[in-house]
């Protein structure tokens, strides 16, 4: 099989890109995708992300794990990351964030110029189909559709109340004119048609059926790329898998990896690319040295105060809760509204710790249930959860390999807490967290709270260690720039070699101050209409 572009991944970013590129009839694009076509009941009904989230049977998500974490009790971290068409947008929380302005302008200031604010706020436009309309700010007219929840719970509501209670202000769009404040989330989902209600991936709003039917537009799911071939110092096309054999696939043009954080950089290590010493452990022929592959990981660390309800309006494991989700079930099929529409992170907020900072420092999650290990660890009867993560940490992890075998997993260490400034922060936001559980709004809900200590600093900070984990934004490990070290270039261009890029999360120089889904759709959609201008 030959064709102009090859690309590995078909998430959030390669969606976008198999899309895009393909627009131009005279170009052959061609889309690998490890997981399946993404459009199954479980893909489409929000509610049911609590099915593949925990990772059990591996529905739709790789389900990996971190090595131990030294600063977290020497526990290994759980990492889910969509396997689908979609991508890790196939299996979230729908939340649109954008991150802060600032954050774009930071990425210029590292070298990266073309990536700031104003640079990248018309392919945020280009992207998204906001139902509240267009906008300086916003779009109705992008394949990414994005709306307000169709009925936010009680509880939400009165979590809104609650950050009043705190003096905390509200603000009514986290992407609008001030980020600062408690509020509710918007979502990528469907707003209207015949899928109203329906969770709008990447895949579902780039790759609808009229883009599948595209003759120059071939998707292979189910096939797992084990290696890029390379000629000399030249991507030619990638090895895969698929039907229990191995099968070549050319690429005329560039092969493009939108295999996400963890995997582009495995990809590329598995294919002679990355830091010499971890070639040669693994006896890999190096094509091209290049020691930052894999570096420069970073994601956001969660911490999570939950609490039994006294009020049974929210979600529930127990017999009556079960009853409530399949009324709630039948009502979303019919219209699409209701409890099952829910991306269950209904309200947020992004605040500063100190008045002294410039921009939200944190960033809080309230969701309508009990949030226990990734939902791994179940606690029956009704509850609630509000999260707290630091939106810009200091520490600093790795991608590496843990065996020349294609099929492993990835050797992830996001090396959380390893800066005690990201300690100092967390412990701050989780005790501004506390002060807004214990608002008088949320009393009539209020019942035992679960995993409760001394309430002293040691004793918060021993929870830390013992509790957090990933809120699932990695970023970073192939990261671009204009310095000789950047893996890649402004474009995703592969330094040191031809007709190779990068497109996805693990671009991001520094993590931005919010949810990645959006960003990486931005990324997408600005390297494509560059490509295509060139």
């Amino acid at each position: 099989m030959e064709f102009d572009y090859v690309i590995v991944g078909g998430g959030s970013a390669g969606s976008v890109m198999a899309s895009r590129l393909s627009e131009n009839p005279k170009t052959s694009v061609c889309l690998i995708e490890a997981g399946g076509a993404g459009q199954g009941i479980l893909v489409r009904a929000p509610a049911l992300v609590a099915a593949m989230v925990p990772g059990y049977l591996k529905l739709n998500n790789w389900a990996f794990k971190t090595v131990p974490q030294p600063h977290l009790n020497g526990r290994r971290g759980f990492q889910p990351r969509g396997k689908a068409l979609g991508g890790s947008s196939a299996i979230n929380a729908m939340l649109y964030i954008r991150g802060h302005p600032s954050d774009y302008d930071d990425w210029a200031n590292l070298g990266c110029a073309g990536w700031d604010w104003q640079s990248v706020l018309p392919y945020f436009k280009k992207a998204e189909g906001n139902r509240r309309g267009s906008s300086d700010l916003h779009s109705a007219d992008g394949p990414l559709q994005v709306r307000d929840q169709s009925e936010p719970r009680a509880i939400t509501h009165a979590y809104l109340e609650a950050c009043k209670q705190a003096q905390l202000p509200l603000t009514k769009d986290f992407n609008g004119a001030q980020q600062e404040g408690a509020g509710l989330y918007q979502v990528t989902q469907f707003h209207s048609g015949p899928k109203a209600g329906e969770r709008c991936s990447a895949a579902a709003a780039y790759l609808p059926p009229e883009v599948k039917r595209r003759s120059n537009l071939t998707i292979l799911t189910r096939a797992q790329v084990l290696r890029v071939v390379t000629e000399g110092k030249r991507a030619v096309g990638v090895d895969m898998r698929r039907n229990g054999q191995e099968q070549r696939v050319q690429a005329q043009a560039e092969v493009i990896l939108s295999a996400g954080a963890f995997g582009s950089p495995q990809l590329l290590m598995l294919s002679g690319i990355g830091p010499a010493e971890e070639l040669s452990k693994h006896g890999i022929p190096p094509v091209h040295v290049a020691p930052q592959v894999g570096q420069n990981l970073q994601d956001h660390l969660d911490y999570t105060l939950s609490y039994k309800s006294k009020r049974p309006d929210t979600v529930g494991l127990s017999a009556r809760g079960a009853w409530q989700l399949a009324r709630a079930g039948l009502r979303w099929r019919k219209d699409g509204s209701g409890l099952f529409a829910s991306p269950m992170a209904e309200g947020g907020g992004f605040f500063r710790t100190s008045p002294d900072l410039e921009r939200p420092d944190i960033q809080l999650h309230f969701v309508v249930g009990i949030v226990d290990d990734h939902m791994r660890k179940l606690h029956y009867g009704f509850g609630y959860s509000c999260h707290v993560c630091v939106l810009r940490p200091e520490s600093r992890g790795h991608v590496r390999l843990r065996s020349a075998d294609p099929l492993a997993a990835p050797r992830i260490d996001p090396n959380f807490l390893s800066s005690e400034g990201d300690l100092e922060a967390m412990t701050r936001g989780a005790r501004m967290m506390e002060q807004i559980m214990q608002a008088e709004a949320l009393t009539p809900w209020r019942g035992q709270k679960l995993f409760a200590h001394d309430g002293s600093d040691a004793a918060l900070e021993a929870d830390i260690r013992a509790r957090a984990d990933t809120i699932y934004h990695p970023v970073g490990t192939c990261r671009m720039g204009n310095d000789p070290e950047a893996v890649c270039d402004l474009q995703g261009r592969v330094n040191g070699v031809e007709g190779l890029r990068v497109v996805d999360a693990s671009l991001m120089p520094r993590l931005v101050g919010g949810n990645t889904n959006a960003p990486t759709i931005m990324m997408a959609e600005k390297i494509s209409a560059e490509m295509k201008a060139d």
